[in-house]
């Protein structure tokens, strides 16, 4: 094997200067950021028992409250997260077909359909869901919806992303015997971008599923409300049953995400 010949080289001083005032930004960033968030000593100090004394509060838990009112509440955030990711695809697809360049050539579309999945993107799905309370009131409708939009982005993007990677080979063959456009976008690029999509919606509808614990606490229905009314009521024993059922769904749905991965990829 051959020696690997080291060349070093000193930082020139402009490239010097560039580094220190790269780090004198982010000093500078931090100590602003701590004087604005405007954190108060005592509140540090006094939070180590404060916790203490919450846990305490929380043992031992009301494991009888669970069928009464938690066990329907995480059933109904499951079907949030499930309806809000069917729903999603509905205007995914379209948008990653129309953003991607090796389909749709047209800029315009392109454009459209960035305008939409970074709109959706940029929106935290609490803001969704209070954005959607406030039109269609309370309720499972508003989660829904909420889920489904938040995650336009997500799935549009990373589908578009998947579509443009395909291998163009079969694309160009298809279109050389005269397949019509369908023909082609069935034949040609869903086969091959099929692994993908089984993942994005497998790994998307696993976010959906913790994403949709919390809307409730804005009225947007599912476990998030119960949490809320026991955290409301100071009801420790009872919020340790909440935040246990919302632990191991989210285990479980982890758990499931990865086993059909594995059989369908």
């Amino acid at each position: 094997m051959n020696a690997i010949d080291h060349h070093w080289q000193r930082f020139t001083l402009k490239q010097k200067l560039s580094r220190y005032a790269v780090y004198l930004v982010l000093v500078i960033a931090f100590i602003q950021s701590i004087q604005s968030v405007e954190v108060i000593p005592e509140f540090l100090l006094d939070a180590p028992e404060q916790m203490a004394d919450m846990f305490s509060r929380m043992w031992p838990m009301d494991f009888a409250y669970y069928p009464v009112t938690v066990h329907d509440a995480m059933i109904e955030t499951l079907n949030i997260a499930t309806l809000g990711t069917l729903i999603t695809l509905i205007f995914a697809i379209p948008l990653a077909l129309m953003n991607a360049s090796n389909i749709v050539s047209s800029t315009w579309c392109h454009w459209i359909s960035k305008f939409f999945l970074v709109s959706s993107r940029s929106v935290n799905s609490l803001v969704w869901a209070l954005l959607f309370v406030s039109i269609f009131g309370p309720g499972v409708i508003a989660g829904v919806l909420a889920i489904a939009f938040r995650s336009i982005g997500f799935v549009g993007k990373l589908l578009g992303e998947a579509l443009e990677e395909v291998n163009m080979g079969p694309i160009e063959a298809l279109k050389a015997t005269g397949a019509s456009w369908l023909s082609i976008l069935l034949k040609g690029y869903w086969p091959q971008v099929l692994p993908a999509f089984f993942s994005i919606v497998l790994f998307r509808w696993d976010i959906n599923v913790r994403e949709s614990a919390v809307l409730g606490l804005v009225g947007a229905g599912g476990i998030g409300v119960v949490l809320d009314d026991s955290m409301n009521l100071f009801q420790w024993d009872r919020v340790a049953v909440s935040l246990l059922a919302i632990f191991i769904i989210v285990i479980l749905a982890e758990i499931l995400v990865v086993n059909v991965r594995k059989r369908l990829i």
